[in-house]
Parts: C-alpha cells; sequence; structure tokens
C-alpha cells in the first residue's frame, strides 16, 4: 500500500484548480483570488481568498466549492476557508480630479483598449479574437477600429460593407461574425492612403467615439494603433475606460515598448486588465514540441515584474494567420479542438471577469 504524501500547501492549491469561477471555465487559482494557504503539523489547513464582485452569490459559490474539494482531500483534519469578499471600487471623480473629465461611451457599459507600444505583435488580431471571444461567451460586443493609419478589421472580419447612418447622423456600425464593428477601412477604398495629421485623426477617433449607435453593448473592444501619441492621448484623456490591455511578444525589444504603453495607462489611473503575450511559442505539429522563437516567458517575467496578470499566451500558428488573412478570426472555432481559440477563450473569460 503506497504512503500517503504529506499534506502541503502547493498539493492544497493543485486541488483548489478543480473550484471554477461561476460562469467561467478558468478556476478560482488561475484568477487569482486564493491569496494564502497554511497548514499545520495537525493538518489543519487555513485557505484565505480575496473576491472582488458585485454579485453576492459568488463568495458562497466558491466557498461551496472550496469545501468540497477540502472534505475530499485526504489527510485535511479540518479546514478554515476565510474569504474577504469586497465590492469593485468605484472612484467619486471631482472636477480637480482629471478621471471626471472621462466620458463613458453611449451605449455602452465596458470599454476595454487593446494596445501595444510597438507594431508588428499582433494587437490586431489579438483586439479581433478578444471580441469574438467576449460574443462566444455570450456578451454583446462592439469592435472599434481605431488604427486610423493602419485600419485592418475590414479584411480580419471578411467584409467591405459601408456603415450607415441613422436620423441623428450617428454611425451605423455594420456587423459581422455577431461583432457590431466599425473602421475607417470600410468607408475608403482598400489602397487609399489615410494622410491626415494629428488633429485630425483625433477629430475622427473623436466622432467614432460619440457619434455612434452601438445599440447597447456588454463590450466595446478599441483597437488602438501602436505607440503612445495623439490618438492614445486622446482615448486615457476623454473616455471612462474599464482597462487596457497590452500586448507584446516575448523578446525584450517588445518589452520595452510594452513598458511605455503600460505606463501611459497608469500615468491616468487607467487599470491595466493584463499582458498577452502573443506569438509565445510554435507548436510543431510534426514532433510536438513547443519551440520558443522569439524567447521564452518574457511575457510572463514581465507581468510578475509590474504586477499585472499574464492573461494568455497566444501560440504562433498558421491558421490564426490564414483565419485573420480570409476574414474568419480563429476565436470562431470551437475551443475544444483549436488551441488558439482556447487560449483567446481565458483571455475573454479573465477581461470579463475582472471588469464585472
Amino acid at each position: 500500500m503506497s504512503e500517503q504524501p504529506p499534506l502541503t500547501p502547493e498539493l492544497i492549491r493543485a486541488a483548489l484548480t478543480t473550484v471554477k469561477y461561476p460562469g467561467f471555465s478558468r478556476d478560482i487559482v488561475a484568477f487569482g483570488l486564493v491569496k494564502n494557504i497554511a497548514v499545520t503539523p495537525d493538518n489543519e489547513v487555513t485557505v484565505d481568498l480575496v473576491i472582488e464582485s458585485k454579485n453576492a452569490d459568488i463568495p458562497r459559490y466558491i466557498y461551496e466549492g472550496v469545501q468540497g474539494v477540502m472534505k475530499h482531500l485526504p489527510g485535511v483534519k479540518h479546514a478554515d476557508i476565510r474569504i474577504e469578499h469586497k465590492a469593485p471600487e468605484v472612484k467619486q471623480a471631482t472636477n480637480d480630479d482629471p478621471a471626471s473629465w472621462k466620458a463613458a461611451v453611449p451605449g455602452v457599459k465596458h470599454v476595454i483598449a487593446v494596445a501595444s507600444g510597438k507594431g508588428g505583435v499582433g494587437k490586431s488580431t489579438v483586439s479581433a479574437n478578444l471580441a469574438v471571444a467576449l460574443s462566444k461567451l455570450g456578451y454583446r460586443v462592439g469592435l472599434l477600429d481605431l488604427d486610423i493609419y493602419g485600419p485592418s478589421m475590414a479584411l480580419m472580419f471578411g467584409t467591405k460593407e459601408r456603415p450607415g447612418a441613422n436620423d441623428n447622423d450617428e454611425f451605423l456600425p455594420i456587423e459581422a461574425h455577431g461583432i457590431k464593428l466599425l473602421s475607417l477601412g470600410l468607408m475608403i477604398e482598400e489602397d487609399s492612403p489615410v494622410a491626415v495629421r494629428g488633429p485630425l485623426a483625433t477629430r475622427y477617433v473623436q466622432q467614432f467615439l460619440r457619434n455612434v449607435e452601438w445599440g447597447g453593448l456588454d463590450f466595446l473592444i478599441l483597437d488602438l494603433p501602436p505607440g503612445t501619441g495623439d490618438i492614445q492621448l486622446t482615448i486615457v484623456q476623454t473616455v471612462e475606460l474599464a482597462g487596457a490591455v497590452i500586448v507584446t511578444t516575448p523578446q525584450e525589444v517588445a518589452l520595452i515598448d510594452a513598458r511605455k504603453a503600460i505606463g501611459l495607462f497608469k500615468k491616468v489611473e487607467t487599470p491595466i486588465l493584463g499582458v498577452v503575450e502573443n506569438m509565445s511559442y510554435f507548436l510543431c505539429p510534426s514532433d510536438g514540441k513547443k519551440y520558443f522563437i522569439f524567447g521564452e516567458g518574457g511575457g510572463r517575467k514581465e507581468a510578475d515584474k509590474l504586477g499585472v496578470p499574464l492573461l494568455g499566451q497566444i501560440p504562433l500558428d498558421v491558421d490564426t494567420r490564414t483565419c485573420g488573412d480570409e476574414g474568419h478570426p480563429v476565436a470562431l472555432e470551437d475551443p475544444a479542438a483549436n488551441p488558439v481559440s482556447a487560449a483567446f477563450r481565458e483571455v475573454a473569460e479573465a477581461c470579463a471577469k475582472t471588469v464585472q
């Protein structure tokens, strides 16, 4: 008869990964709710959790789940499950507070900005697939392409439909794959350059934000241009953001610029929902091994260093590129059969859980 392994915090933490956050496929450990686990020499266990939610039933569901795990975990003599339940913090803005100058986007509950410090890291791919993944979770989602100089969402969603207007001269977004979409790329010819100076680009952005009939959305995803220029400043200074998602690749040259993007949002006290490490690794189909072409673990180390979550590690994948070029975002695929779709679903779940 094999000897029972000693009861350790690590063993208990592993067991708690079976407790899912209500309504999500991710577990309470992945969401960072488990803050401390202690085990006495007599195998008495204390588990401390911190839960931020407007829903008073959430702590009860999680308590029951943790209690069930402790009851069936061999060796546990007694379990003390302590939950600190906090409502999401709401700042009271004043006229002297720059946050009070920001306004909500009409018809939208939560606005999430997707940003990157440099181009070429797959920010638009993440924006498109985050929007689709949120939609597949049952939310009403819109996507606003604010990359004025390089709009790409028309191609990525496979549409050339022109947006309309209502009687109030507000834009009417088109709908593709269940997402309400607005992009300058839907209003100009495919090969036409957008040659405008900063002030005019800022005016376009303000029109897209304020003069659109979104029709009631749970989430509006803003696909920002790379960098920290006029458009980004306009967004962080005038829009009430639920948070920002920062996209990077693992190599140091991308991480340097990601820090600048994070710094911009932190300066104006915009929550950083987390970092998405895109092109994290290549999973070779012939041998099943992971190859870290752009370096290993850069996104995770940077997230830990900055004290923000790592929302996901998206593999470098041919299908992702093919789906984007063909107007069919990879997040539309079945997450059970497609690891990239599954990775985007996890990112979407983490974002939804954080802002609600």
